[in-house]
C-alpha cells in the first residue's frame, strides 16, 4: 500500500508539474499575443487652454483626426488607438508636474504637444520613464530618443510678418511682445521680424519685451502701453493669453497688430492688419500618423515651412482687403510670390 500509495504521489507531482509547464506555456503565450495586439494609446498634453488658443485647438484636431483615421482600418475593437487629451492650462510653472504625472501613469506609449519650451521640460522626465515617447510641434530639440520634433520654418513667418509692420508703420517703430525667452524666440522670431521690418522701410527699429508668461493679459496691456509711449504702432505680439491685452490697448492707442499662427482677423477687425499661420493641424496629423505605423525618427528634427505649404499668409481675408490700402497688398503679395518662387530667400542666418 505504501509502495502504491508512493507511486501514486510521484505521479501526482508529475502532473502538477506538467499542468503547472502547461499553464506558464499558455500565460506567456497570452502575454505575448496580448503584447503584440495591444493597441496604440496616446495623449495629448496641451500646455494651455484649447477655447484661448486656436493653435493648441489644431493640435488637438490634427491628432484626433489621425486616430480616427488609423482606427477606421481596424476590425478589432481591442487593437484600435485610444486617444486621452489633456488641459493643463496657462501657469507654466505648472507644466512641469503635469507632465510628469502624465508619463508616470504609465498608460501611454506616447504623449503629443506642442510649445517650444517642452523639450526642456520633458528631457528630465523622459529620463525617469524611458518607456515613454514625446513628440513635440513647434519645437526643436535633436539626438534625445525619447523626443521627435516638428519645427516651422519660421524665418520665412517671422520676416512676412516683420515686412509687413515695416511697411505699415507710420513711425518707423515695430514691437514684439514675447511670452518668455527661448531659443525659436531669441535665434529666429525676433531677429527675422526685425530684418523684415527694416528691409520693408530702411532704417525702422524693432523694440522687444517679454510679459514672462503666456497668460497674462495685465502685463501684455501695461507692455504695449509702454511700447506706445516710445512711439511704437505696430506690434507682433507671440505671447498666448497675454495677447488679449495687447489686442485691448492696441485698440485704445489706433495701434496696430500682425498676428501669428492663425488666422485672427475676426479678433479685431482693423486692429489687425495680417495674419500669418503654421498648419498645426497638418503637423499633427502626419505625425501621428507616422507614429501609428511605426517610422517615426526618434532623435531627429524635421523642419516645415512655407514652401512645404506648412505657413500660410491670408491675404484673401476680406478684413485684410479691407482695412490694408492696396499699395502695401501688392507689396506683400510680390514679397510672397517670390518666397514660393524662390526668387527671393529668407537667409539661414542673420
Amino acid at each position: 500500500m505504501k509502495s502504491n500509495s508512493k507511486k501514486i504521489s510521484a505521479f501526482g507531482k508529475a502532473l502538477v508539474v506538467l499542468f503547472s509547464l502547461a499553464a506558464l506555456t499558455l500565460t506567456t503565450a497570452s502575454c505575448s499575443q496580448k503584447k503584440k495586439s495591444k493597441a496604440p494609446s496616446i495623449a495629448v498634453f496641451i500646455p494651455g487652454i484649447m477655447a484661448d488658443s486656436p493653435t493648441y485647438a489644431h493640435v488637438a484636431e490634427g491628432v484626433t483626426q489621425a486616430v480616427e483615421e488609423y482606427n477606421a482600418k481596424i476590425i478589432d475593437e481591442n487593437e484600435k488607438a485610444k486617444l486621452y487629451v489633456m488641459e493643463a492650462g496657462t501657469n507654466q510653472a505648472e507644466w512641469a508636474t503635469k507632465l510628469t504625472a502624465l508619463t508616470a501613469t504609465g498608460t501611454y506609449d506616447v504623449i503629443i504637444s506642442s510649445n517650444p519650451s517642452l523639450p526642456e521640460i520633458a528631457a528630465p522626465i523622459a529620463k525617469q520613464f524611458p518607456k515613454v515617447k514625446y513628440i513635440f510641434l513647434d519645437a526643436a530639440l535633436e539626438g534625445n530618443q525619447s523626443m521627435y520634433t516638428v519645427s516651422y520654418n519660421q524665418r520665412d513667418q517671422s520676416y512676412i510678418s516683420g515686412y509687413m509692420a515695416g511697411l505699415y508703420s507710420k513711425t518707423h517703430k515695430v514691437g514684439l511682445v514675447a511670452a518668455q525667452e527661448y531659443p525659436i524666440m531669441n535665434n529666429i522670431l525676433h531677429p527675422y521680424f526685425a530684418k523684415g521690418a527694416e528691409d520693408a522701410y530702411k532704417g525702422t527699429s524693432c523694440d522687444f519685451r517679454i510679459v514672462g508668461n503666456w497668460y497674462d493679459a495685465s502685463k501684455g496691456a501695461e507692455i504695449t502701453q509702454a511700447l506706445y509711449n516710445t512711439g511704437v504702432d505696430v506690434v507682433l505680439p507671440i505671447c498666448g493669453g497675454a495677447s488679449q491685452g495687447v489686442i485691448s490697448t492696441a485698440k485704445e492707442n489706433d495701434m496696430h497688430i500682425v498676428w501669428f499662427d492663425e488666422n485672427g482677423f475676426k479678433k479685431a477687425p482693423g486692429t489687425i492688419i495680417s495674419c500669418c499661420m503654421t498648419k498645426q493641424d497638418l503637423a499633427a496629423k502626419e505625425a501621428t500618423l507616422e507614429y501609428l505605423a511605426g517610422n517615426t525618427k526618434w532623435g531627429t528634427v524635421r523642419t516645415v515651412g512655407f514652401k512645404e505649404g506648412y505657413v500660410s499668409y491670408f491675404d484673401k481675408d476680406e478684413s485684410y482687403i479691407k482695412y490694408v490700402d492696396s499699395s502695401i497688398r501688392e507689396k506683400m503679395s510680390k514679397l510672397i510670390e517670390d518666397l514660393q518662387t524662390g526668387a527671393v530667400t529668407v537667409p539661414a542666418s542673420l
